[in-house]
Formats: structure tokens, C-alpha cells, sequence
């Protein structure tokens, strides 16, 4: 990878190059030193794709989801990239379920990139490098791009960072999943999809999220969330949540909502990469963070104190 020089790295992700798209993300993934050369024109030359986050409780179905709304998407000849964000091998950092796995129908479609990215720890359900990777795909001409992320409940809200349309999956037959999402998930949708619309219950479920919507405070002009009904094996409802996450973009350029969430995910791109730099920083200060962890065990300060006086050392 040392061989390929920024440039011409650069250049093969905005032509739309599947290998440096690929190489492009891999340095994001190992925060390479070289990556800040990569991104700066990156970041100047990403294109305004519709960037979906598709989350929810583990077992709703969102791979098969994601891989069948993709093919929804190519049938209207639009290019889509795919960020299927896993859990952390305790063991490697690596992510525990691979793409090829999970999406295996998709490939062979040019106008497809699919990537598997590990959390590696990350709060929420979302890699940080996911942001990073975002805009490589959006560089890279990519129409929508969805980040699907770890299906870990109601903590998994991170994707409000990074998405523009929230979509929250949930299926019938998974006990009291709906009662679940009220603290956490039912805040974030933009979209509500009961996956597996061919199971009993499905209505049911449909039914009792439309009602907890209903009761829920909303202010006048606000986005009404829609709760769309999907099955993937049968291939029924693709259309009709593609149609509605358009009509949520549509709303939001209409309301100037879209451009208060571009806002909102500039500043938490600026938040994580801040996090990151003073995380880098203090790894490059090792004996003065030693010596602050040497204290605490010691119990002649505390950690607030200590956190205090290394945040004040690297400014």
C-alpha cells in the first residue's frame, strides 16, 4: 500500500475505483499517518449522497434488509454504498461477521461497495473510522450510502452523528421489542420498518408503533414518521420504504432540517476527530499518563485531577 502515493490514491477513489475505494478505507481503519493527506481533498470533493442508518434490536433482519433495499436501489439505477458496521473480536479488533457472509447476493454489482467495519469499542454500535469512511464513499460517487449498524438495543444512538435518514427495524415474534424501543430507538426514527412483514403479528407490531407515535409529543411541522411494513424473502415493501426515506430527504430540504443534521454531523465529525487527536496525543506522553496512573492507584490524587492536568499538559 506504501507504493501508492496520496495522489494517485486519491484520484482512483473520486473515478470511482473499487480497489482504491477498498485501500482508501482499510487506512481509515488502521488511522494510518498518511490519512490526513488522503481526506483533506476527500472531504473538499464529497458529493451530497443520501447517507441512511439503518439500526435496531439483533435478530430484526437488517443485513438481509440492507442487502435487499440495495438491489431496490439499483433497480432505480442509483449506486450505493454499504457500511455494515460489527461487533469487535475480543481477540484481533477485527470484525466478527464479514461482508461477503452477510451480503453475498450483492456481489458482482459494480454499483455496489459493501464493507464490513469493526466497532472496536466504539459507544453506540458505531465505529468512529465509520464517519471517515462515509465520506470516502460519498468522494467516490456512491448515489445513497447506509451504515448499518450492531444491533445492541437502546445505547445504539450514535448513528444520529452521521446519518441525514434514521431508519429503525423491528420485527414481530421478538417479545416485548417494541416496548424496548421506547426509551431509546422510537426517539431517533425517521423511518419505522417491521422487517419480516410475512410473519404473524406483523400488523400487530405496525400497529402498536403507529399508536406509541401517536401519544408521543410532536410539534407542529414536524416530519410525521411513517411506520412501512417490509419483507425481504418475498420482496414486498422495498419500494414503498425507499419512497418514504425519499420523502423524509424531500421534507428535510423543504423545512431547512437537512441542513441543521449536516450541522449536527459536521460537529460530531469534529468531536470525534478532536477525541482522537488528544486519545494519540497522550499515547505519544507515556510516562507523564504512567505517572498519572501511578497517582491514582496511590490514591495521592483522583482521576478527574489527574485527566485535568494531562488535558491542560497537551493544550
Amino acid at each position: 500500500m506504501a507504493s501508492v502515493t496520496a495522489p494517485d490514491l486519491v484520484s482512483g477513489v473520486l473515478a470511482g475505483d473499487v480497489g482504491a475505494t477498498a485501500r482508501m478505507i482499510t487506512l481509515v481503519e488502521r488511522r494510518s499517518p498518511e490519512l490526513e493527506q488522503h481526506l483533506q481533498p476527500l472531504y473538499r470533493a464529497a458529493r451530497s449522497a443520501h447517507v441512511i442508518g439503518v439500526t435496531g434490536p439483533a435478530g430484526s433482519g437488517k443485513s438481509t434488509l440492507v442487502s435487499a433495499l440495495a438491489m431496490e436501489y439499483r433497480r432505480q439505477d442509483l449506486t450505493v454504498g454499504i457500511l455494515a458496521v460489527d461487533p469487535s473480536s475480543v481477540f484481533t479488533g477485527g470484525a466478527i461477521l464479514g461482508d461477503r457472509i452477510r451480503m453475498g447476493g450483492l456481489s458482482g454489482d459494480p454499483g455496489i461497495f459493501i464493507r464490513s467495519m469493526a466497532t472496536r469499542g466504539a459507544m453506540g454500535g458505531l465505529a468512529r473510522a465509520a464517519l471517515d469512511a462515509v465520506t470516502v464513499l460519498q468522494a467516490a460517487g456512491k448515489d445513497v450510502v447506509i451504515v448499518e449498524t450492531v444491533g445492541v438495543g437502546q445505547a445504539e444512538v450514535d448513528i444520529v452523528g452521521l446519518a441525514q435518514t434514521i431508519a429503525v427495524v423491528s420485527v414481530p415474534g421478538l417479545g416485548d421489542s417494541v416496548q424496548a424501543l421506547k426509551a431509546g430507538l422510537l426517539e431517533i426514527a425517521d423511518v419505522h420498518i417491521v422487517n419480516k412483514s410475512d410473519r404473524d403479528g406483523a400488523s400487530r407490531t405496525a400497529a402498536e408503533l403507529r399508536e406509541m407515535l401517536r401519544l408521543s409529543k410532536r410539534q407542529v411541522g414536524q416530519w410525521n414518521v411513517p411506520v412501512q411494513l417490509a419483507s425481504s424473502a418475498k420482496e414486498e415493501g422495498l419500494a414503498e420504504v425507499l419512497d418514504a426515506f425519499a420523502r423524509h430527504r424531500e421534507w428535510m430540504q423543504r423545512s431547512g432540517e437537512l441542513e441543521r443534521r449536516l450541522r449536527r454531523n459536521a460537529s460530531a465529525r469534529i468531536r470525534w476527530a478532536a477525541t482522537d487527536l488528544v486519545e494519540r496525543r497522550l499515547d505519544d506522553r507515556q510516562p507523564m499518563f504512567a505517572r498519572a496512573v501511578d497517582a491514582v492507584l496511590e490514591h495521592t490524587s483522583d482521576p478527574l485531577t489527574e485527566a485535568r492536568r494531562l488535558v491542560d499538559a497537551l493544550i
